[in-house]
């Protein structure tokens, strides 16, 4: 028997997650397209199998553990990169709508060509910066849960994320180490872009044991018409 499908197939069973065979052929495929594509163009440095199965596919479903799925419609994904958490998300959980963002096109092209490799619908790649596409109508303000996994520290990342989430919907980011300290600096953007955190959750990664932490954040209104700055601002000069 496959030994990585059996072990992954145990750890979901423990959060009563049960893949069918098209989504198992998903999970899949997404390894093969992303060792492949990552031979042109760095998307991770995981690459061996087992490893993709636990850091990066189990890690973006951890998500799921914490925030249940089954009352998001809409999420989106900033700085996304190879496409975590959102696509494996939207793999379990086919009923989401998702909105990918990513400041580099390579990166974009790859998602694109992942979307359609994998037949996903209701899932849109936008290439762009953060802070550009939330002044967009369309996307300020709008989504039930944005995310971002390791994008940047809790005072950048608030005045990234917050924009695109809709008033009582949440923010959720995912850190490895404690972020005790990023959230302290944090507090002023927090309250800048009305924000109010809800909880911290620590867990760890099977095999490996190594720690995480989702950090989910609850939007209290629409965001402030200043907010975010333009480009390049939040991560010069992040909010405190």
């Amino acid at each position: 028997m496959d030994e990585v499908k059996r072990a992954f197939d145990e750890l979901l069973a423990e959060k009563n997650i049960v893949l069918n065979e098209k989504q198992w052929n998903q999970f899949e495929a997404y390894y093969h397209e992303l060792v492949s594509w990552n031979e042109k163009m760095n998307l991770t440095g995981i690459t061996e199998r087992e490893q993709v199965y636990i850091k990066h596919f189990y890690d973006s479903l951890s998500l799921s553990f914490f925030v249940p799925m089954s009352g998001v419609a809409s999420i989106a994904d900033i700085g996304s990169g190879a496409g975590f958490p959102s696509i494996p998300l939207k793999i379990v959980y086919p009923h989401l709508r998702v909105t990918v963002i990513d400041s580099l096109n390579k990166r974009i092209q790859f998602l694109n060509h992942l979307v359609e490799t994998l037949e996903l619908d209701h899932v849109q790649c936008i290439h762009g910066r953060a802070e550009d596409l939330a002044r967009k109508s369309e996307l300020r303000d709008s989504f039930d849960l944005v995310t971002a996994r390791a994008v940047a520290r809790m005072n950048v990342l608030n005045e990234f994320c917050l924009p695109f989430v809709k008033p009582s919907g949440l923010f959720a980011a995912m850190k490895g180490s404690d972020p005790e300290e990023e959230l302290r600096e944090a507090e002023f953007s927090l309250k800048q872009l009305r924000g109010e955190k809800k909880s911290t959750f620590r867990f760890e990664l099977p095999i490996e044991q190594s720690t995480r932490h989702i950090i989910v954040i609850k939007k209290t209104n629409a965001t402030p018409a200043k907010y975010p700055r333009k480009a390049g601002l939040p991560l010069k000069q992040p909010l405190a």
